[in-house]
């Protein structure tokens, strides 16, 4: 069984360095943000749809939005565009899609439902910050 994914977002032009440095930037912003248990992930060699995803945790609603808000800018400011907003901070669960960067961003109770790192266990771990 074959699995297709859509084709990638419409992005701005970037290096594959550049695009490198804001996933890194992103995981610093996340971290100024007291967001918890940071996954950095290189999804280049097992999904044709973005190059980098970032699975984080945070507390409240409020932290969420918090993040949700300060990774835009970081990642409007290192040269990457926000295609799409999904989910809410009270759903316990946002993606934002920058195109080569996706982020989630999860309570602990959705989590542990979706498993995000089970799913893309293949992928290269580039930083893990508990």
């Amino acid at each position: 069984m074959t699995t297709t994914f859509p084709p990638r977002a419409k992005r701005a032009v970037l290096e594959p360095e550049q695009i490198a440095a804001a996933a890194r930037r992103a995981v610093d912003v996340a971290s100024d943000k007291q967001a918890s248990d940071i996954l950095l992930l290189d999804v280049r060699e097992v999904a044709s749809f973005t190059d980098y995803m970032i699975i984080m945790s945070a507390v409240t609603p409020r932290q969420t939005n918090a993040l949700a808000g300060d990774l835009t800018v970081a990642g409007k400011a290192s040269g990457l565009l926000l295609h799409h907003r999904e989910g809410t901070a009270d759903s316990g669960w946002m993606l934002l899609d920058f195109g080569d960067v996706i982020v989630h961003i999860f309570d602990e109770e959705q989590r542990e439902h979706y498993q995000l790192e089970q799913l893309w266990k293949a992928a290269k771990t580039v930083v893990r910050m508990q």
